[in-house]
């Protein structure tokens, strides 16, 4: 790098890069082995809170000396922009070079927060979820919803996807979509939030994260086996519903008390332990095949640098990008 110039990537620049789900899940847990042995710098992400109901703007930083990854991802989530026809999440990604601290990449942060967040529950479903699971669980049909069903059927055999959404019209573009990706794959539009969990091997809640959970998911619905990923951190699930299970696992305890601070999460089971913890063999995953299991993935800016990077190098040998002096 001349440290004269930096790389642009646009939405479209990082998907014609070609980065596959397979290779996010497989970067996406090295950083978590980093973080498990202690080898990563990630300071709790500050947030702001503008008036518009349970927005919030983030600044996420990490830094991986393994991977040659340093950067910070700023990244916005309003709620209410489907009235303006407006996306949920908007934001970027700076990368900087770790010798110099020189700016290097700004990129677009929307298709790898999609992505890396699925991997993170694939990767934390690799170690909790029975390896057999065939019956995947979504509410919530959006970005994450789909992109959840992308990486978890990059590692488990799924058949059939049980959707809800409170939009009709969602449902819908997503079976639409995943029948042109997966022919064989059944997908079923639920009624009922409850039709879309009590069947399912594997749950997954991404509806908009909320400081006042709306506590859908009631006990009894999550069948003995089952695995949960928390997307919308606890919005979806009633306290009594989580209590039924038997480990209860985060990507970061820090970030996770931070926001425990400032109101989410008053009336989670205790924590288990971390993703990290998992992957590093410290400690065990599932242990039996009735244990009800739940992660709850906060969103660590390792994963975002680590996809980055990866997306970052990748450009560069294919000569995609825009060159913008500093």
């Amino acid at each position: 790098m001349t440290g004269d110039k930096f790389l642009y990537l646009s939405q479209a620049d990082i998907e014609a890069v070609g980065v596959g789900m397979s290779e996010i899940i497989e970067v996406v847990e090295t950083a978590f082995f980093e973080k498990g042995e202690g080898r990563v710098q990630l300071p709790p992400k500050p947030g702001l809170h503008p008036p518009m109901p349970n927005s919030f703007v983030n600044a996420m930083p990490a830094f991986i000396p393994s991977l040659e990854a340093l950067g910070v991802k700023w990244i916005s989530c309003f709620p209410e922009n489907y009235k303006s026809d407006l996306p949920y999440v908007t934001g970027l990604i700076i990368l900087n070079d770790p010798d110099s601290g020189i700016p290097i990449c700004v990129m677009d942060c929307v298709w790898i927060t999609s992505k890396r967040t699925a991997a993170a529950s694939a990767v934390a479903a690799k170690y909790l979820a029975r390896p057999e699971s065939e019956t995947l669980g979504v509410l919530g049909a959006g970005v994450q919803g789909f992109s959840h069903l992308e990486a978890l059927k990059v590692l488990f055999p799924i058949e059939k996807v049980l959707l809800y959404d409170t939009i009709p019209e969602q449902m819908d573009r997503y079976a639409v979509r995943a029948a042109g990706l997966w022919p064989d794959l059944q997908v079923v539009k639920t009624n009922k939030p409850r039709e879309a969990v009590e069947q399912a091997d594997i749950v997954v809640t991404a509806g908009p994260i909320l400081r006042e959970p709306h506590a859908t998911i009631r006990a009894g619905w999550m069948t003995e086996g089952a695995f949960a990923s928390l997307v919308d951190y606890d919005s979806y699930w009633h306290g009594d519903a989580m209590a039924e299970v038997a480990k209860f696992v985060i990507d970061d305890i820090p970030q996770l008390e931070h926001y425990r601070g400032i109101g989410y999460f008053q009336n989670i089971p205790p924590i288990y332990g971390e993703i990290g913890e998992l992957v590093t063999g410290k400690k065990s995953g599932r242990e039996n095949s009735s244990e009800r299991i739940m992660t709850c993935n906060l969103g660590l800016a390792i994963n975002d640098v680590a996809t980055a990077s990866l997306v970052f190098k990748r450009a560069l040998k294919k000569g995609i990008g825009f060159w913008i002096p500093l």
